[in-house]
């Protein structure tokens, strides 16, 4: 997962003149100590802030030691002007954290006050329009605390991932597929870049990388990877090549960027010229953290890198696409768990989803366009998915979007992929996520969503929630359980 930021985090603690000094100092090292044997890595800056000099000291001392994320720590009521200055100084993202009082043998010299001040910085960050990562209850010992940072750290890589990123998108968006289409205006906003290009400038850089050194090896690794499921071992190089061209491209079109994701126009023209799908090579870079979503999908793969960065595994885009049958549900006894089949949907995709995420997986040809493409003839062009039953367990699917007149929202909902033959093709699974109806209807539909879904492969909602609303996004849905009602839901059923 070569894609993804690494965070080097920094802790920093903020002390009022008015109160001792030594108290918040004491605070920091002893919560230091603490996330040294949580196996958190984090980095003690030795500034004690109390004034506006010395919020220049810190950011100095915070670059000096390479820092992308930090901590701020109240060790006591700790001084809102300088804090809160540090925060809008410092190039990364901030989480905001209070200590609680120690004893009730020591509340005369010894109290801190720090949930006072916490409230005193949170007013301060909203004149200076701030929005720091604050924990769902900011406040508490040194072991509760260290277990909040750990908690921040994906949130940090997401949001220094967003801003970091570059996607590279080849070709207009489909006519058929104008849910894929919104304004990019709003990856501005969030700091992503977008360089949009032309399918013949795809197809150029494919025939540019003909004879390149590295397609033998990348070649053979696919052959490693496949195994048994190499079912097209003939067009291996041509899958290769076309991988090369999309690395090399992107090493040399980052920039001031640095990390690179793909949205590419991958049908109906793409197989005639190119001789095959890219579902295999999209897989394959999903799986080093670089997605590349079909469709030019701008959103979904945006959306995929989230997952990935909010999980530091392998994401995947899937269609949130078909009902599973009633008798497939009945059949399946135990499997289906306590869900209902309103519950359930079948996630799809041509065959995009990383091999290390499928239960079993085969090079395959892909049959909605082989129908369309070369129907009276066996598969040659619409050859390279990677098809299988994607693997049964914890699931998060999300998505960011822009709507049309450039508001950015998302939705997040917590499931599984349940143990259960899908009885069908491409890269396929049977989802499971409580309440899944009411929030198709009130949320995906009632919204507009489109049809693409990210799938991060662990319960990652509590970061993804928490990282969007950091990146600014008012409008964060999720699945409500039964007995709360969605705006838009009649409560009479």
């Amino acid at each position: 997962m070569k894609n993804l930021p690494k965070i080097h985090l920094g802790l920093v603690a903020v002390s009022r003149d008015c109160f001792p000094r030594e108290l918040s100092e004491k605070r920091r090292v002893k919560l230091a100590a603490v996330c040294k044997e949580k196996n958190i890595k984090i980095t003690e800056l030795k500034t004690v802030i109390e004034n506006e000099n010395d919020t220049l000291k810190a950011l100095e001392e915070a670059r000096q030691h390479g820092l992308t994320a930090l901590v701020v720590y109240l060790g006591n009521f700790g001084p809102e002007g300088p804090t809160t200055l540090l925060i809008q100084k410092f190039d990364g993202p901030v989480m905001v954290a209070a200590a609680a009082e120690e004893s009730g043998n020591d509340l005369y010299g010894g109290r801190g006050d720090a949930y006072c001040g916490m409230l005193n910085v949170s007013y301060n960050l909203g004149l200076r329009e701030l929005n720091p990562y604050i924990p769902e209850y900011p406040v508490g010992m040194p072991d509760e605390i260290a277990d909040k940072i750990a908690a921040f750290i994906p949130i940090a890589m997401v949001v220094q991932g967003v801003k970091s990123l570059k996607i590279f998108s080849f070709g207009p968006r489909p006519q058929d597929f104008l849910a894929c289409n919104a304004p990019i205006k709003p990856l501005y906003n969030l700091g992503v870049e977008i360089m949009e290009n032309s399918e013949l400038d795809l197809y150029d850089i494919f025939l540019s990388a003909k004879g390149h050194k590295d397609i033998d090896a990348v070649a053979a690794d696919m052959a490693k990877e496949l195994g048994a499921g190499n079912q097209y071992p003939d067009i291996l190089k041509k899958l290769a090549q076309f991988e090369v061209a999309l690395l090399c491209f992107a090493e040399k079109n980052l920039g001031a960027s640095q990390f690179g994701v793909f949205a590419d126009k991958c049908w109906p023209a793409f197989e005639k010229y190119f001789g095959f799908v890219p579902c295999y090579v999209n897989s394959r870079l999903a799986g080093r953290g670089m997605p590349v979503s079909c469709e030019v999908d701008i959103y979904g793969v945006l959306s995929e890198y989230i997952c990935s960065c909010a999980t530091s595994m392998p994401a995947t885009l899937l269609d949130i696409n078909n009902t599973v049958p009633y008798d497939m549900v009945e059949k399946s006894g135990k499997v289906a768990g306590g869900y209902s089949p309103n519950d359930l949907f079948m996630g799809f995709h041509c065959g995009n989803t990383p091999s290390s995420c499928m239960a079993d997986s085969t090079m395959r040809y892909q049959l909605i366009m082989h129908r369309l493409m070369e129907p009276e003839s066996d598969p040659n062009i619409t050859r390279g998915t990677l098809e299988g039953t994607i693997r049964a367990g914890d699931i998060t699917i999300f998505r960011l979007q822009s709507t049309a007149d450039t508001q950015l929202r998302s939705y997040v909902a917590q499931g599984e992929v349940l143990p259960m033959d899908p009885k069908s093709f491409g890269g396929i699974g049977v989802i499971a996520i409580p309440e899944m109806a009411r929030f198709y209807r009130h949320v995906l539909i009632e919204k507009r969503y489109p049809h693409h879904t990210a799938v991060a492969f662990k319960h990652a909602g509590k970061t993804l929630f928490a990282a969007v609303k950091m990146l600014g996004v008012q409008d964060v849905a999720f699945n409500l359980p039964k007995g709360m009602y969605y705006p838009t839901e009649n409560p009479y059923g």
